[in-house]
Formats: C-alpha cells, structure tokens, sequence
C-alpha cells in the first residue's frame, strides 16, 4: 500500500511541474485566465499572495492529489491509467467548485473571468489528470518488472 502512496506522490510531482508551467505561461505570458496560484492564495486567505499560491498549489498537487490518487488508484472508473487520471483530478475540480460556490460564495474566490476562467481550470485540471494516470501507470509497470517470487534471486 505505501507503494502505492509513494508512486502517486512522484507521478504527482511529475503531474504538477507540467500543469505549473502551463499555468505559469498562462500568469506571466499570456495573462488570459485568473492564475490559479492566486485563486489558492485567496481560498486560504492571502489574497494576491502569488507565493504562497503556488506554494499550496505545488503541496495539493504533490502530496494530498498524488498520495490520494496512489490510495484511489484501483477504485475509480474504466481501466484506462489516463482515463482514470482524468476522471480523478476532474473529480478534485468539482470538489474546488462545490467548495467555492456552495462553502464559501462570499469571498468571491471563483475566476472573475466567468466561464471561460473556469473552463481554463478544468483544461487544467484534466491534463493534471492525464500525466497523473500515465506517469503512474508507468511507475506500476517499472515496480512490477522488479518483483522477484519470495526466495528466488535474479537470473543476472
């Protein structure tokens, strides 16, 4: 099981760096969507803290989504890694939805931006999604090509 754990975390760590620097093209090239660095910032208090937006951005997609998907991995939907990558982090967006709208629609933490700031999440969101499932499907994959029966030594 903390296997498991272990190899959501790297496939996280993987996941992670990927969507920060579409996010970070988005927050100092682009400038067309809320960066979500500062909608996190803001859900924990600090508004315009881009630091420490990225900072929670950087954890919640390493430590809880990936040790989480590590833990989930076998129970969720199709049997596609990709697939069931996508279907997890699309899961986390409606969850941050739930909790923006329902939890704590007073301090106006969705994207200004309206339903194009929101869609731009949940691009994000499914391509955390897909590196997610494959990079942890891969990592199975290299775990179990090591796996020797109990006793026996490696034929090299």
């Amino acid at each position: 099981m903390m296997s498991r754990v272990k190899n959501g975390i790297v496939a996280g760590l993987t996941a992670t760096v990927i969507v920060a620097a579409v996010e970070a093209i988005n927050m100092y090239v682009l400038k067309m969507f809320t960066p979500f660095p500062l909608i996190v910032a803001k859900m924990f208090g600090m508004p315009g803290n881009a630091a420490a937006g990225w900072a929670l951005h950087i954890l919640f997609g390493i430590v809880v989504l990936g040790g989480l998907f590590g833990l989930l991995y076998d129970r969720l939907p199709t049997k596609v890694a990709m697939a069931k990558g996508i279907a997890f982090a699309v899961g986390a967006w409606v969850v941050l939805m739930i909790y923006a709208t329902m939890i704590v629609p007073d301090q106006r933490i969705i994207p200004s931006g309206g339903f194009e700031g929101l869609a731009w999440m949940l691009v994000t969101h499914a391509i955390y999604g897909a590196v997610l499932g494959s990079t942890f499907e891969r990592l199975l994959k290299r775990e179990k090509a090591h796996i020797h029966p109990m006793g026996a030594a490696p034929a090299h």
